[in-house]
């Protein structure tokens, strides 16, 4: 697709960035309040970018999110919006949180996610290019990514082909088939190592499928519409007139915590209203490949280097390599590499705000679940609550201060 950054030390490491000119919503911009975020938001994106390069006016390019949103709204209930921030005083009350939690609550989202900001924002792009409704979009997942993305498809027009896993669950195929996505489960072959899903939606990325998906290393662009969600947040601290000093995002395939952190950087470098919080990685003791390279990548004479080595699963240097036999409640949560790795990794050694990894145990992960449930009224499954998690973790090892003001997101809501 065009309208990408060109290529440079940030997109090797997985960092988008701001396209030219990119610019905080102002006063004299009648949309900067508008309810949807791809609107609101829409001239720190690089869809609007390549609209503008392009010749398109900015009319033409609002009715086109209005216009997708409301074919979204029409196959999932509802469109985008601005979710909600809020300060959960009883869960902060029955962890011992004095400094306060503040959760961002993306379970009433679009497909009941984050993962649908990715995607809608690669809906964009792929009108705003004139990409050819015929063409195949592919993604492998089984949850959450791979219900966002067929609804978007469904929403856009265009097909959708899922690569599944054998374990893959009933329901959540139910509703791929019932949105029309042509599913294909996909077995282990022969001599195969890793996910064998990945490699059937590389093959057909190879034989021009568009990667319609949610890691950054597949298609760079699908961190745009993730981004949202950090000015969302940027937009409320300054609101609430206070940030957080910490920000715990919970990481599978790393996308969430890296569209959302390179998303408040680019508020602090473009002069909008927040000042950034470290960025605590959460994973668990039956996943943790992140926390593994950053160790790595920290005790190496020249990080730098570390973080741009290819990924390998030889010791030859590289840091991010697969986890063996992944298990945890959150299954969310259990992607054997962190696709997205190099641009958290610089972020929490080399970033303007220096923050780190945590590794929760299952207790914890099981904790966090039954406290949100116990202590607010958001309905998010385990892996949607990872980041509290987290949290459990970072306290018990003395890395985060009672007092301290703590967000963290949830993201993921239960299904039945």
């Amino acid at each position: 697709m065009d309208g990408a950054p060109p290529d440079g030390p940030g997109p090797r490491i997985g960092w988008l960035g701001s396209p030219p000119g990119a610019t905080w919503p102002g006063s004299e911009d009648p949309l900067a309040d508008d309810a949807n975020p791809f609107i609101t938001f829409r001239t720190l994106l690089w869809s609007h970018h390549a609209a503008m390069a392009a010749g398109w006016s900015d009319d033409r390019y609002v009715d086109l999110v209005r216009r997708l949103d409301e074919a979204v709204a029409d196959v999932d209930g509802l469109g985008f919006q601005v979710t909600p921030y809020r300060h959960l005083v009883a869960l902060g009350d029955a962890v011992g949180q004095t400094g306060g939690i503040w959760a961002k609550d993306e379970t009433g989202n679009v497909s009941g996610s984050h993962k649908a900001r990715h995607l809608f924002g690669l809906a964009l792009h792929l009108e705003v290019d004139g990409v050819p409704s015929t063409t195949p979009l592919a993604i492998a997942s089984c949850g959450n990514a791979a219900l966002a993305a067929a609804t978007v498809a469904r929403a856009a027009g265009r097909p959708l082909t899922v690569q599944v896993p054998t374990w893959a669950d009933e329901g959540v195929l139910g509703r791929l088939d019932d949105l029309g996505a042509d599913v294909r489960v996909c077995e282990r072959r022969s001599g195969e190592a890793g996910d064998p899903c990945l490699h059937r939606f590389r093959e057909m990325v190879a034989d021009g499928a568009v990667p319609f998906c949610c890691q950054g290393t597949e298609n760079l662009l699908t961190l745009d519409g993730g981004r949202t969600l950090g000015f969302e947040l940027a937009a409320q601290w300054a609101t609430h007139g206070r940030s957080p000093t910490r920000l715990l995002v919970q990481v599978g395939g790393g996308a969430l915590a890296s569209s959302t952190v390179q998303a408040l950087d680019d508020v602090v470098a473009r002069g909008g209203p927040t000042t950034r919080p470290c960025l605590v990685t959460v994973q668990h003791e039956g996943c943790a490949p992140l926390a593994r390279a950053f160790n790595r990548v920290a005790s190496a004479d020249d990080p730098m280097a570390t973080l741009v080595l290819p990924d390998a699963t030889s010791d030859d240097g590289s840091a991010m390599w697969p986890w063996t036999d992944p298990t945890s409640v959150a299954t969310g949560l259990l992607d054997d590499v962190v696709y997205d790795w190099r641009a958290l990794v610089n972020d929490m050694l080399l970033g303007p705000a220096p923050g780190g990894p945590v590794v929760a145990t299952e207790a914890d992960l099981v904790e966090a679940h039954r406290l949100v449930w116990a202590h607010t009224e958001v309905a998010a499954d385990p892996t949607g609550t990872g980041g509290l998690a987290g949290l459990l973790a970072a306290r018990r090892d003395g890395c985060i201060g009672a007092d301290e003001p703590i967000a963290i997101l949830l993201t993921g809501v239960e299904r039945s």
